[in-house]
């Protein structure tokens, strides 16, 4: 075959571009500490990736498009903690493939992270036993045992703040009249209590509003908020949480701040700490509160996708002064466009706002119930084991609250029993009812 000159331009070109556009993966780094493992990616750009799990035997796939290792990086680390190996390859697409060949069944988070001070690029991976994730506890946590989980709302904006604004509503009214729907489901729920930032059409400083949430000690901290954007068509939901810069930016900020005025993490001083201890304590907190964010950020992304559009599925990531608390998880769910006509009409409908209260609460409700802070009383009755069941087919007319009270359990422990993210059931469905005992 006759190869012209053209030809081997393009082919150049296409070669050189390939070869401009290829990430490297400059360093794989791994470490273990507190029955948890980590793995790092350094990156030299970001890049497209694919996560899954393998069974038989148990193992992380990573994919990352258009990817290859770095020439300096001769040899992969060896496996330690919940990894026993690291091992990759090259696909005939350009992909690479990065393995990580586990010892035990694991539950694995991965997010990515921006450049900082220190590092480039990175995909970070979090391996944590199967059915062992751990809820955040501040270190400070002297609450009586079976006390409510407190969950902070946050309407965004208010007063002066109007917030996004469409056609016919402002977005700090809307997004008021959805937090107080949410809070009126949280305290109607059995071992839930809501403190609302606001209630009423004021002005709360960003910082202050985190500073309500700790005055109240809450587990969780909610805000909710409207998006806007310049193209009416863009529309859906999201959750973000923070990303790492963030984190990085407000640790910084904090730390400097304690050597001439007092900062706590988690009601631990760190004013009378030295500079590595304080850096450490900081630096634990805020990177469980950041993995408990994304969690529970994902379960309600998940409940919310039941009920809206979703903008995107995934939680994102991104530096928002309100969720910058270093002992407490801290989602911001946007409910939708607000300059969106179609949007605005759902998000001022009264039935639209319940629907979406009730989605962020049994998203809460899902992560509260696998993670439970072990001196709330939902973590208690999780302990209880029932003495027996009994099965209740559903009749026209029945509602979960009313079954639980006939049998005199809680709708927690109906849902629980039945895998039930809300309470929503049907006629003619069967229903397992826990009998604990003295039932």
């Amino acid at each position: 075959m006759t190869v012209t000159r053209p030809t081997l331009i393009a082919l150049f070109l296409l070669l050189n571009t390939a070869a401009n556009a290829a990430a490297t993966v400059e360093n794989v780094r791994i470490w273990s500490e507190n029955n948890k493992t980590r793995v790092v990616l350094d990156l030299s750009q970001s890049v497209d990736h694919t996560i899954f799990t393998l069974r038989s035997p148990d193992r992380i796939v990573i994919d990352l498009k258009d990817s290859r290792l770095s020439k300096s990086l001769t040899q992969l680390p060896a496996g330690t903690g919940m990894v026993r190996s690291i091992r990759s390859a090259v696909h005939a697409n350009g992909q690479l493939r990065v393995v990580l060949d586990l010892r035990e069944r694991v539950s694995s988070r991965s997010f990515t992270a921006g450049p900082n001070s220190q590092y480039g690029d990175r995909l970070v991976i979090d391996l944590q036993p199967a059915g062992n994730l751990r809820p955040v506890k501040r270190a400070s946590e002297s609450y009586r045992p079976g006390r409510d989980i407190v969950i902070a709302i946050d309407a965004g904006h208010g007063g002066r703040d109007p917030g996004a604004i469409g056609r016919r509503s402002k977005e700090k009214d809307i997004v008021l009249a959805i937090s107080k729907k949410l809070a009126r489901r949280i305290n109607a729920e059995p071992g839930m209590r809501a403190v609302l930032i606001r209630d009423r059409d004021v002005l709360v400083e960003h910082r202050d509003r985190m500073a309500i949430a700790r005055k109240h000690r809450a587990d969780l901290f909610v805000s909710i908020h409207a998006d806007a954007f310049d193209d009416p068509r863009a529309n859906g939901a999201s959750v973000y949480a923070l990303n790492l810069k963030g984190a990085s930016d407000e640790a910084a900020m904090q730390l400097a701040r304690s050597k001439h005025s007092p900062v706590s993490v988690g009601g631990v001083s760190l004013q009378d700490k030295d500079a590595i201890l304080a850096s450490v304590l900081f630096d634990l907190s805020q990177n469980a509160a950041l993995s408990a964010s994304l969690d529970v950020g994902a379960r309600v992304s998940l409940q919310m996708s039941k009920v809206v559009k979703m903008h995107r599925r995934e939680v994102k990531q991104k530096e928002l002064i309100v969720l910058k608390s270093a002992d407490m998880p801290s989602i911001l769910v946007e409910t939708g466009f607000i300059s969106n006509a179609s949007e605005e009409k759902k998000l001022r409908n009264t039935g639209h706002q319940g629907r979406l209260a009730n989605a962020v609460l049994a998203g809460i409700r899902d992560y509260y119930y696998a993670n439970p802070p072990p001196d709330t009383q939902i973590a208690m009755d999780l302990r209880r084991q029932p003495a027996r069941h009994v099965r209740y087919v559903i009749a026209r007319g029945d509602t979960i609250s009313e079954i639980a009270e006939r049998y005199d359990v809680s709708p927690a422990a109906i849902r629980r029993a039945n895998k039930l993210s809300t309470d929503k059931i049907r006629i003619g469905q069967t229903l397992n009812i826990p009998i604990f005992s003295g039932g």
